[in-house]
Parts: structure tokens; C-alpha cells; sequence
């Protein structure tokens, strides 16, 4: 299995980012979808889940009106539209593929992350 998570970068606070996390090796429709992000010194936190059949999606309360998870299925992907950017939105994004929910536990494969850097 491996999940390939890009579209990071460096961005000015108010600008947007879309992430991409490509799934290859496993049947992607079984799946439920989450990103996490990790700051540097801090622990790994959940930003948005995305439930196999993409019907139902769940957002952290920090990027809630500001980030949208979605889901091609036709494609393998999960999306992570990320606009209003802030600074503390700063860490490594990592992709996962495994139940639906809020726990690290639930998600059995893991991609490597991309690093999204907001300047002020």
C-alpha cells in the first residue's frame, strides 16, 4: 500500500494550498480518509476525515470554514482544500487511510507527509 501526499509548499498568511494524497494498492473505496498535521515540537493532531463513501466528512473546530476534505474515487485521491491559510496551520500533512473518525488508531497506512509552511 502507499499513499503520496504532495502539493506543499510555502504560502503568505490568506493564500490557499490544495493537498493530495494519491492511494495506490489498496481498494480505495473501502477506505475511510483522514489528514493529520504535526507541528514542529508538537504532537501529531487531527485536521479532517473523509468516510469511504465520501457522504460523510468531519473537520477539526480550528480549520472548520476554512479547509474542505473531499474524495475522487475514480482517481484514488483525497483532497485537502485549504484556504484562509494561517500561520499556525505551519506543519508536515500526513495522509491516512483506514476507518472514519478522530483517533491515529483508526488508520492503518500512512503516507510520508508534505510540508506546508504559512508565512505572516
Amino acid at each position: 500500500v502507499q499513499l503520496q501526499a504532495c502539493g506543499g509548499g510555502l504560502v503568505q498568511a490568506g493564500g490557499f494550498l490544495r493537498l493530495s494524497c494519491a492511494a495506490a494498492g489498496l481498494t480505495f473505496s473501502r477506505y475511510g480518509m483522514v489528514w493529520f498535521r504535526q507541528a514542529p515540537g508538537k504532537e501529531r493532531e487531527f485536521v479532517g476525515s473523509i468516510s469511504w463513501s465520501g457522504s460523510n466528512t468531519d473537520l477539526a473546530d480550528s480549520v472548520k470554514g476554512r479547509f474542505t476534505i473531499s474524495r475522487d474515487i475514480a482517481k484514488n485521491t483525497v483532497y485537502l482544500q485549504m484556504n484562509n491559510l494561517k500561520p499556525e496551520d505551519t506543519a508536515v500533512y500526513y495522509c491516512a487511510a483506514g476507518n472514519y473518525g478522530r483517533d491515529l488508531g483508526l488508520y492503518d497506512y500512512w503516507g510520508k507527509g508534505t510540508l506546508v509552511t504559512v508565512s505572516s
